[in-house]
């Protein structure tokens, strides 16, 4: 015959331990924070990149010896292609957390929304917002490989990877369908940024200027990709040879 002790012990509730907290990196802020600091690492890049890419209108001599600086030149006390060697592991570390946080971020929204709604608003749609952020980054991505393939090493250039880095410049972009490639990767670059910039800027509590801040991401966003993309189109009507 079961005592009245342990009948109590049976039915008496079972508290599960505390759940453990998770540390800030394991947190939606801490996760959106390296969202906005990586992405500000690669807009800085971008606006770098983007000004050695417009020393193409000062002629061959002034670009080839821009790509030497850059790739050859030593600094003071450091060997050479040490500053270019550094930044490539600021890029890769950058990109890699991005990613990152980008995935757990989705992740998150996920577990937090497991159920679809049955009609979902416009807004929560996404429209084409959701469309970019997906796949823009894969896209971005193939369009890098295929970047440094053609421009860097040279290899998927027409001029090929002997030429010098002004004779690829125009040697690919005489073509219109690589200049096609080019456009729609820029754009595509030029739309992930306008919204990684809001994202931002909302992410840092400045959601109360909103019009101010909304312009300001289209201008910065539409500035680099007219920057980019004047090139390729110098080149493909005949004003750079």
């Amino acid at each position: 015959m079961t005592s009245i002790i342990e009948r109590g012990a049976a039915t008496r509730p079972i508290v599960p331990p505390p759940a453990r907290k998770p540390g800030f990196f394991g947190s939606s802020t801490g996760q959106k924070a390296v969202m906005a600091v990586t992405g500000a690492v690669l807009v800085l890049f971008l606006a770098g990149h983007m000004a050695g890419n417009l020393k193409t209108f000062a002629g061959a001599t002034a670009f080839n010896e821009y790509a030497a600086w850059l790739r050859e030149v030593g600094y003071p006390a450091l060997p050479k292609r040490a500053v270019l060697t550094l930044v490539e592991v600021v890029l890769v570390a950058a990109v890699g957390l991005h990613l990152w946080s980008a995935v757990a971020l989705a992740r998150r929204a996920a577990r937090a929304r497991p159920v679809r709604y049955a009609r979902r608003r416009r807004s929560q749609a996404g429209g084409y917002v959701v469309h970019i952020m997906r796949w823009g980054g894969l896209t971005i991505a193939l369009f890098v490989i295929y970047h440094l393939l053609d421009l860097t090493f040279g290899v998927a250039n027409p001029a090929g990877p002997a030429a010098t880095p002004y004779a690829r410049v125009v040697a690919g972009f005489q073509h219109w369908y690589v200049t096609l490639v080019y456009t729609l990767a820029v754009v595509m670059v030029g739309l992930h940024l306008r919204h990684g910039l809001w994202s931002a800027f909302q992410t840092l509590g400045l959601g109360r200027h909103r019009k101010a801040l909304q312009a300001g991401a289209v201008l910065v966003s539409a500035g680099l990709v007219a920057g980019f993309l004047s090139v390729p189109y110098a080149v493909l009507i005949g004003v750079v040879r």
